[in-house]
């Protein structure tokens, strides 16, 4: 199973729900609605998005670290 990484096409913002809709096999529409909704329960769902925004590499970055 390879490591997930923002694609470089389909980002809204960081990539991060387009990166994780790819390793989770959903469209990142689908991720973007579940992110969306789950902002309305409470949580830190902004500071876990930032966090894998910054944790995730970008999809060229982890290409070139293989």
């Amino acid at each position: 199973m390879s490591r997930p990484a923002r694609p470089t096409n389909n980002r809204m913002i960081g990539g991060v729900c387009a990166a994780l809709a790819r390793r989770f096999g959903t469209s990142a529409t689908t991720m973007r609605v579940i992110f969306l909704l789950s902002c309305l329960l409470p949580g830190p769902q902004f500071l876990l998005y930032i966090a894998l925004w910054v944790l995730l590499p970008s999809e060229d970055k982890a290409r070139a670290a293989w």
